[in-house]
């Protein structure tokens, strides 16, 4: 006896299918940004505020969008989530993941690529883990606020003249970022960054991983045609 996957009538299913029409529909529009109220929503998706609340309310509930101070509605971290693997089959990932791996080779610390993500945020996108028993563990997928942290130096374009900035995390005090930007024509690409604990990197260390993950940095810019990319001058930013 073969069970039916669904006993949906053909009316049931086409609701079904309207009302995740609808999801989405509230979905992208909160992606697309400017952080909208209920009644935008509402208002936007042309959809009774009560059912948009009742959709939202789910989405929230998913982690696929999430409240700000004001209620406003914005990207939840399920989406980040979502994204991180749908860029890691873009060729950004692609090219970089050699030169995460030579990193770790090299260091024994984890090394992360990462890109913009929505509003003020970087999010992480892949990992070459490190080698080490104590190790930074994998952030892909995660969103962090760029304000005051390497990585957000990096991706605003504010690297300084030795083409890497290298920090103690203000996320997790007791981790140290070293972070080089991967550019290509136009402007920046993403971020290349090691991770590790602040106890085995020393000054002297940051600078040899410094030049370290510059380099590799820079091998990815120029496979993506960067004529910009180019050996730095020496001495670090921390």
């Amino acid at each position: 006896m073969v069970t039916p996957l669904s006993s949906a009538t053909p009316r049931t299913a086409a609701g079904q299918n309207r009302t995740v029409e609808r999801a989405l529909d509230l979905l992208a529009l909160v992606c697309d940004g400017g952080a909208p109220t209920l009644s935008e929503c509402a208002r936007r998706s042309q959809l009774p505020a009560s059912t948009a609340l009742r959709l939202l309310r789910t989405l929230e509930v998913r982690g696929f969008v999430r409240r700000d101070g004001d209620g406003s509605f914005i990207p939840g971290t399920r989406v980040l989530q979502v994204g991180a693997l749908a860029l890691g089959r873009q060729s950004l990932v692609r090219l970089s993941a050699p030169g995460l791996q030579r990193i770790v080779e090299m260091t024994g610390e984890s090394a992360y690529l990462s890109m913009r993500g929505p509003g003020d945020t970087a999010v992480y996108v892949a990992v070459a883990e490190g080698t080490r028993a104590v190790r930074h563990t994998s952030w892909v997928g995660r969103s962090v606020p760029m304000e005051g942290l390497a990585v957000g130096v990096v991706l605003t374009g504010r690297t300084p003249p030795c083409g890497y900035v290298a920090q103690r995390d203000l996320i997790e005090p007791d981790v140290t970022a070293v972070v080089a930007p991967v550019t290509w024509p136009g402007g920046i690409a993403g971020a290349m960054s090691l991770l590790g604990p602040t106890y085995r990197i020393s000054d002297a260390t940051m600078e040899e991983y410094g030049r370290i993950v510059g380099a590799e940095a820079r091998r990815v810019s120029e496979q993506f045609g960067d004529p910009t990319a180019r050996p730095p001058s020496h001495g670090g930013t921390r």
